[in-house]
């Protein structure tokens, strides 16, 4: 094992001070990102996508419930699986009552879909002893065109935005191997009756989750606070003050 070096007090606050400098940077370039990821235009959702859940029936403006923005987490789950996947089930296990809440203050809904039955969902949910209600998009489209089912029996793959021959020259040929799922997240936006696909992200852009405000940054609306660009976006401003009062 490598230990760091042993220094005296002032070594480690120059040294520490040094690395606050990169800090910052990373901050504000991630700030910048941010707005970019906000200023980002937005497509019309047009297909009637159905989901089953726990009170029935749904299409994706239900999963909404009332909020402005939607988050979706994919969650890896074939149908012919008896398990869901692990990284996607850490995800859901990290998840609180406090977080959903935090995120409801701000207009925000979290969905978690999978394309395993319902029934296969209900019964992992228990065994997880998750409160949060699971979706099937079982028999739907909405897993191939947000493209976290890759099949090309069904539909051209395309993996975290590359096509094929991208895949291949960055050596990822094998998502074309055979059909498989992978994880993501997606956002929405709701605007009256019309639903809009603002964002999604894959592969470590999920790693942007954690926390409220993590999960807020990747939103159209982002953190809905008086220093964020562009201005005027929320229909509520508020100070940077993570309480979600």
């Amino acid at each position: 094992m490598t230990l760091p070096e042993i220094v005296s007090r002032e070594d480690w606050l120059a040294a520490r001070r040094e690395l606050l400098t990169s800090e910052k940077e990373a901050v504000r370039a991630k700030d910048a990102l941010n707005t970019r990821r906000r200023l980002l235009p937005m497509v019309r959702i047009e297909k009637d996508y159905r989901f089953d859940g726990p009170d029935g029936p749904a299409g994706l403006r239900d999963l909404f419930d009332g909020q402005r923005q939607l988050v979706v987490q994919h969650f890896m789950f074939d149908p012919g699986w008896e398990d869901g996947c692990g990284s996607c089930t850490a995800a859901v296990d990290e998840l609180s009552d406090g977080l959903l809440r935090h995120l409801r203050a701000r207009s925000t809904t979290y969905a978690v879909v999978a394309r395993a039955p319902l029934a296969k969902l209900e019964a992992y949910r228990a065994k997880r002893g998750w409160t949060i209600p699971l979706y099937s998009s079982y028999g739907s489209e909405f897993n191939y065109d947000f493209q976290v089912s890759l099949d090309a029996g069904v539909t051209p793959v395309m993996f975290n935005y590359r096509g094929p021959d991208e895949l291949r020259a960055a050596g990822q040929g094998w998502a074309l191997d055979e059909p498989m799922e992978q994880p993501g997240m997606s956002c929405f936006l709701r605007d009256g009756d019309d639903v809009f696909h603002t964002y999604s992200t894959f592969a470590r852009g999920t790693e942007q989750m954690g926390g409220a405000y993590g999960v807020l940054d990747m939103t159209v609306l982002g953190r809905q606070e008086e220093w964020e660009e562009p201005k005027g976006r929320a229909d509520t401003s508020r100070g940077p003050i993570p309480d979600f009062t």
